[in-house]
């Protein structure tokens, strides 16, 4: 990880609803119900149930997720017409081994 990634993913957790966002995902069983058409968190969580949990405008969520997938906090995939995110455990590492 070079400086500049670890200073844009800094920005995206400096705010309290991305950082629990955050923490919501890192159990998404104990946070969210599974879209029910697949029925597991394989693929994250269903970003309509983010939204719904987090209580903020759609577009402040759909915001801070963006940011959050573009700094690779996030990964996104797609079913259909429907956008699930899940925690990228990877980048999560490489950003704590880098500022520890």
């Amino acid at each position: 990880m070079n400086i500049k990634t670890a200073t844009e993913i800094g920005k995206c957790l400096s705010n309290q609803t991305r950082v629990q966002i955050m923490e919501w995902l890192k159990k998404p069983e104990k946070n969210f119900p599974p879209h029910e058409s697949l029925k597991h968190f394989n693929d994250g969580v269903c970003v309509t149930y983010i939204h719904e949990k987090a209580g903020l405008s759609q577009s402040t969520i759909s915001s801070y997720l963006t940011n959050m997938e573009k700094c690779g906090l996030l990964i996104l995939t797609r079913h259909g017409k429907w956008s699930y995110l899940k925690r990228n455990e990877k980048v999560i590492k490489e950003y704590t081994d880098f500022i520890t």
